[in-house]
């Protein structure tokens, strides 16, 4: 495999009903901390109804008053739930706010649509068009352009301007990503010159085994991208080092393992959904499993995907061990320190 030249993570935000505020700034000190350690990028999930972050632009608001350097991102916004002109409008907030460092990430779908989804949609929200048309309207507003016909203007307090999007921030579809996990949606990344997530789940036709389903979506993605686009991929994995681990820790990574293994040995429904194996145990071992996995055979974007419902102290241990015994030994170096910001 290539050596890994950007390493990030992905967090759920995990929080106590009684006590949000806590779990969320804890969040927020991991997305720090990351920083500090000299990962690129950290990424918090979107998720509705649970003890986690609802709305992924709000909280990063606040990640990158935090952080100076980290790239930070949505991995990934349901598009279903979402009125794609206002979220452009937050998402290009976010992306001013942080100096550039804002990675959208998109998926289709809608999780707990027969409970949600009439009160976040007026009228017969079963004939709207909830997919991928959807993130690409948000992709055309994030391009800024003028509203009305040529000439149009409007009054605001002290100016006269051609309506737009506000703010602008152009540089933000070079950092859209979409969440592929089909060949389907693998296809419609690269037409739509978007960047590519794919991590733990894949499904479609195709090879049995995860990874080498995964390595030929990455393929059939890498065939179809326009020259002119990026073309970032950044492949996730649950991996979990216990090296800086006590013995009770290190039975309790060992029994969630084993709770999730039984689904990674076949194919599962109509749709071939297919899970890989988490990576939890020695990192050395990590190491070598991750040298042998097909998938990352051509990839350079590495993304740690942290299990639900560990403790801050367990996600820094990981973190730790992750970029301290596993990742130099796949190529991996810290970014430099952030620059201290100037007084004034």
């Amino acid at each position: 495999m290539p050596e890994i030249s950007s390493l990030s993570f992905l967090t759920p935000g995990n929080y106590a009903d009684d006590d949000p505020y806590s779990g969320l700034e804890a969040t927020l000190r991991l997305f720090a901390y990351g920083e500090a350690e000299g990962y690129d990028g950290a990424w918090i999930r979107q998720r509705h109804l649970e003890h986690s972050v609802s709305s992924a632009a709000v909280f990063l608001a606040a990640a990158g008053q935090r952080t100076r350097r980290i790239e930070i991102g949505t991995g990934v916004i349901p598009i279903g739930y979402e009125n794609p002109f206002r979220l452009a409008e937050d998402l290009t907030t976010v992306d001013v706010l942080s100096q550039g460092r804002l990675q959208a990430g998109f998926s289709t779908g809608m999780p707990h649509a027969d409970l949600l989804a009439h009160l976040v949609h007026e009228g017969d929200w079963q004939s709207y068009e909830l997919s991928y048309e959807r993130i690409g309207r948000v992709l055309d507003h994030l391009r800024s352009e003028y509203l009305g016909e040529p000439g149009t203007t409007i009054q605001s307090p002290g100016a006269v301007q051609r309506p737009r999007l506000q703010p602008t921030s152009p540089g933000l579809l070079d950092r859209s990503w979409l969440g592929g996990t089909s060949p389907r949606s693998v296809r419609w990344a690269a037409e739509h010159g978007l960047n590519l997530l794919t991590g733990n789940i894949v499904q479609g036709e195709g090879p049995d085994g995860h990874a080498d389903q995964q390595r030929e979506q990455i393929a059939l993605y890498r065939s179809l991208l326009p020259a002119d686009r990026p073309g970032r991929i950044a492949v996730g994995r649950v991996i979990v080092p216990w090296d800086g681990a006590d013995a009770a820790t290190r039975e309790r990574y060992r029994a969630y393992e084993a709770s999730r293994h039984e689904r990674t040995l076949t194919v599962h429904g109509e749709r071939r959904v297919r899970f890989a194996e988490d990576l939890v145990g020695p990192a050395s071992e990590i190491v070598d499993r991750l040298r042998s996995d097909v998938a990352l055979s051509d990839v350079t974007e590495l993304r740690l995907e942290l299990p639900y419902e560990f403790g801050e102290e367990d996600y820094h241990q990981i973190l730790h061990d992750a970029r301290t015994l596993v990742a130099p030994a796949l190529g991996w170096r810290p970014a430099a320190p952030a620059p201290e910001p100037v007084a004034g």
